[in-house]
Protein backbone atom coordinates (compact mmCIF):
# COMPACT_ATOMS: atom_id res chain seq x y z
CA UNK A 1 0.00 0.00 0.00
CA UNK A 2 1.32 3.11 -0.48
CA UNK A 3 1.51 6.51 1.56
CA UNK A 4 1.98 10.17 0.70
CA UNK A 5 3.12 12.80 3.07
CA UNK A 6 3.22 16.71 2.53
CA UNK A 7 6.23 19.01 3.17
CA UNK A 8 5.45 19.56 6.64
CA UNK A 9 5.70 16.17 8.16
CA UNK A 10 8.09 12.83 7.59
CA UNK A 11 7.09 9.43 7.75
CA UNK A 12 8.55 6.59 9.25
CA UNK A 13 8.77 3.06 8.22
CA UNK A 14 9.47 0.17 10.74
CA UNK A 15 9.43 -3.39 11.05
CA UNK A 16 10.03 -6.17 8.27
CA UNK A 17 12.76 -5.51 5.67
CA UNK A 18 13.02 -1.82 7.54
CA UNK A 19 16.31 -1.81 10.28
CA UNK A 20 17.14 0.48 10.92
CA UNK A 21 13.47 2.31 9.67
CA UNK A 22 13.25 4.24 6.90
CA UNK A 23 12.24 8.31 7.24
CA UNK A 24 11.39 10.17 4.45
CA UNK A 25 10.21 14.11 5.18
CA UNK A 26 7.34 14.54 2.15
CA UNK A 27 7.35 12.11 -0.44
CA UNK A 28 5.73 8.86 -1.32
CA UNK A 29 6.34 5.39 -0.12
CA UNK A 30 5.26 1.36 -0.05
CA UNK A 31 4.07 -0.38 3.18
CA UNK A 32 3.70 -3.88 3.38
CA UNK A 33 0.46 -4.24 5.08
CA UNK A 34 0.85 -6.30 8.65
CA UNK A 35 4.35 -6.58 8.30
CA UNK A 36 5.43 -3.19 8.20
CA UNK A 37 4.61 0.07 10.69
CA UNK A 38 4.22 3.54 9.29
CA UNK A 39 4.15 6.41 11.99
CA UNK A 40 4.27 10.19 11.24
CA UNK A 41 6.21 13.07 13.00
CA UNK A 42 5.45 16.93 12.11
CA UNK A 43 8.16 19.25 10.53
CA UNK A 44 5.82 22.21 10.96
CA UNK A 45 7.05 25.61 12.25
CA UNK A 46 6.06 26.01 15.68
CA UNK A 47 5.89 29.54 17.05
CA UNK A 48 6.50 29.82 20.97
CA UNK A 49 5.56 32.60 23.51
CA UNK A 50 8.55 32.11 25.76
CA UNK A 51 7.88 33.52 28.97
CA UNK A 52 9.69 33.86 32.45
CA UNK A 53 8.16 35.83 35.42
CA UNK A 54 9.91 37.14 37.91
CA UNK A 55 13.01 36.31 37.48
CA UNK A 56 16.16 37.66 39.63
CA UNK A 57 19.23 39.75 37.30
CA UNK A 58 22.37 39.86 38.45
CA UNK A 59 21.78 43.12 40.53
CA UNK A 60 18.34 40.76 42.50
CA UNK A 61 15.94 42.79 40.38
CA UNK A 62 13.34 40.49 39.34
CA UNK A 63 11.67 41.18 36.19
CA UNK A 64 9.50 39.27 33.84
CA UNK A 65 10.71 38.76 30.03
CA UNK A 66 9.02 37.16 26.89
CA UNK A 67 10.32 36.55 23.65
CA UNK A 68 8.94 34.82 20.99
CA UNK A 69 10.88 31.88 19.03
CA UNK A 70 10.56 29.54 16.28
CA UNK A 71 11.21 26.08 16.11
CA UNK A 72 10.91 22.95 13.73
CA UNK A 73 12.30 19.61 13.24
CA UNK A 74 14.70 19.50 10.54
CA UNK A 75 13.61 16.82 7.85
CA UNK A 76 16.10 17.87 5.72
CA UNK A 77 18.95 17.23 7.96
CA UNK A 78 18.62 13.19 8.05
CA UNK A 79 20.76 12.91 11.35
CA UNK A 80 18.54 15.38 13.30
CA UNK A 81 15.29 13.89 11.72
CA UNK A 82 16.52 10.47 13.30
CA UNK A 83 17.56 12.11 16.50
CA UNK A 84 13.99 14.12 16.87
CA UNK A 85 12.06 10.51 15.24
CA UNK A 86 13.88 8.93 18.53
CA UNK A 87 12.80 11.69 20.90
CA UNK A 88 9.49 12.63 19.84
CA UNK A 89 7.54 9.76 17.94
CA UNK A 90 4.69 9.22 18.93
CA UNK A 91 4.30 12.18 20.76
CA UNK A 92 1.34 15.10 19.38
CA UNK A 93 2.88 18.28 17.80
CA UNK A 94 1.94 20.44 21.02
CA UNK A 95 3.90 18.05 23.39
CA UNK A 96 6.53 18.28 20.78
CA UNK A 97 6.15 22.73 21.66
CA UNK A 98 6.11 22.06 25.00
CA UNK A 99 9.32 20.20 25.40
CA UNK A 100 10.98 22.77 22.80
CA UNK A 101 9.22 25.49 24.99
CA UNK A 102 10.59 24.39 28.55
CA UNK A 103 14.42 23.98 27.22
CA UNK A 104 13.69 27.57 25.64
CA UNK A 105 12.00 29.20 29.09
CA UNK A 106 15.27 27.60 30.96
CA UNK A 107 18.07 28.76 28.96
CA UNK A 108 16.11 32.33 29.01
CA UNK A 109 15.91 32.41 32.72
CA UNK A 110 19.67 31.06 32.93
CA UNK A 111 20.62 34.00 30.86
CA UNK A 112 18.63 36.71 32.65
CA UNK A 113 20.17 35.55 35.82
CA UNK A 114 23.77 36.52 34.70
CA UNK A 115 23.04 39.92 33.03
CA UNK A 116 21.53 43.28 35.06
CA UNK A 117 18.59 45.13 34.04
CA UNK A 118 20.14 47.95 31.89
CA UNK A 119 22.14 45.13 29.87
CA UNK A 120 18.92 43.31 29.34
CA UNK A 121 17.15 46.54 28.39
CA UNK A 122 19.68 48.62 26.84
CA UNK A 123 20.59 45.74 24.20
CA UNK A 124 17.91 43.24 23.52
CA UNK A 125 19.37 42.48 20.32
CA UNK A 126 22.37 41.20 22.36
CA UNK A 127 20.19 39.25 24.71
CA UNK A 128 18.37 37.62 21.96
CA UNK A 129 21.42 36.44 20.26
CA UNK A 130 22.48 34.92 23.56
CA UNK A 131 19.35 32.86 24.06
CA UNK A 132 19.24 31.80 20.71
CA UNK A 133 22.36 30.12 20.60
CA UNK A 134 22.68 28.60 23.89
CA UNK A 135 18.94 27.59 22.75
CA UNK A 136 20.34 26.18 19.69
CA UNK A 137 23.30 24.78 20.82
CA UNK A 138 21.01 22.51 23.35
CA UNK A 139 17.40 21.59 20.97
CA UNK A 140 19.98 20.37 18.15
CA UNK A 141 20.59 17.30 19.94
CA UNK A 142 16.44 16.79 20.31
CA UNK A 143 16.72 17.37 16.31
CA UNK A 144 15.01 20.59 16.61
CA UNK A 145 16.07 23.75 14.99
CA UNK A 146 15.96 27.08 16.57
CA UNK A 147 14.17 29.47 13.10
CA UNK A 148 14.35 32.32 14.89
CA UNK A 149 13.89 34.28 18.83
CA UNK A 150 13.00 37.64 19.62
CA UNK A 151 13.05 39.22 22.34
CA UNK A 152 9.02 40.82 22.96
CA UNK A 153 8.69 42.53 25.98
CA UNK A 154 10.46 43.63 29.72
CA UNK A 155 8.24 44.89 32.61
CA UNK A 156 9.12 44.75 36.12
CA UNK A 157 6.58 45.08 39.10
CA UNK A 158 8.71 47.49 41.19
CA UNK A 159 9.31 50.65 38.75
CA UNK A 160 12.86 50.18 38.15
CA UNK A 161 12.21 49.87 34.41
CA UNK A 162 10.04 53.35 34.42
CA UNK A 163 12.80 54.94 36.84
CA UNK A 164 15.97 53.90 34.75
CA UNK A 165 14.07 55.38 31.54
CA UNK A 166 13.12 58.47 34.00
CA UNK A 167 16.99 58.77 34.82
CA UNK A 168 17.47 58.50 31.24
CA UNK A 169 15.38 60.91 29.91
CA UNK A 170 16.73 63.16 32.89
CA UNK A 171 20.00 62.68 31.47
CA UNK A 172 19.02 63.38 27.80
CA UNK A 173 17.59 66.90 29.30
CA UNK A 174 20.51 67.39 31.65
CA UNK A 175 23.13 66.83 28.26
CA UNK A 176 20.47 68.90 26.16
CA UNK A 177 20.72 71.83 29.14
CA UNK A 178 24.30 71.41 28.94
CA UNK A 179 24.76 71.93 25.30
CA UNK A 180 22.91 74.71 25.12
CA UNK A 181 25.08 76.61 27.69
CA UNK A 182 28.06 76.09 26.01
CA UNK A 183 26.50 76.86 22.85
CA UNK A 184 25.57 80.27 24.37
CA UNK A 185 29.32 80.71 25.66
CA UNK A 186 30.70 79.83 22.47
CA UNK A 187 28.78 82.53 20.92
CA UNK A 188 29.67 85.14 23.66
CA UNK A 189 33.23 84.26 22.87
CA UNK A 190 32.88 84.68 19.29
CA UNK A 191 31.19 87.71 19.95
CA UNK A 192 34.06 89.13 22.15
CA UNK A 193 36.64 88.24 19.44
CA UNK A 194 35.25 89.45 16.47
CA UNK A 195 34.68 92.99 18.74
CA UNK A 196 38.11 92.90 19.90
CA UNK A 197 39.10 92.66 16.23
CA UNK A 198 36.76 95.05 15.13
CA UNK A 199 38.24 97.86 18.09
CA UNK A 200 41.38 96.35 17.33
CA UNK A 201 41.50 97.09 13.31
CA UNK A 202 39.38 100.94 13.71
CA UNK A 203 42.39 101.50 16.99
CA UNK A 204 45.19 100.40 13.84
CA UNK A 205 43.13 102.57 10.77
CA UNK A 206 43.11 105.73 13.55
CA UNK A 207 47.09 105.36 13.91
CA UNK A 208 47.79 104.68 9.87
CA UNK A 209 45.59 107.96 10.13
CA UNK A 210 47.50 110.05 12.40
CA UNK A 211 50.61 109.26 10.90
CA UNK A 212 49.79 109.88 7.76
CA UNK A 213 48.25 113.18 8.83
CA UNK A 214 51.44 113.89 10.84
CA UNK A 215 53.57 112.86 7.66
CA UNK A 216 52.08 115.40 5.65
CA UNK A 217 52.34 118.06 7.84
CA UNK A 218 56.11 117.70 8.60
CA UNK A 219 56.05 117.89 4.77
CA UNK A 220 54.12 120.86 4.10
CA UNK A 221 56.31 122.83 6.85
CA UNK A 222 59.88 121.59 4.84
Amino acid sequence: MFYTCGPNEAMVVSGFGRSPPLMIAGGRLFVLPCIQQIQRITLNTLTLNVKSDKVYTRHGVPISVTGIAQVKIQGQNKEMLATACQMFMGKSEGEIANIALETLEGHQRAIIAHLTVEEIYQDRKKFSEQVFKVASSDLVNMGIGVVSYTLKDVHDDQDYLHSLGKARTAQVQKDARIGEAQYKRDAVIREAHAMQEKVSAQYKNEIEMAKAQRDYELKKAA
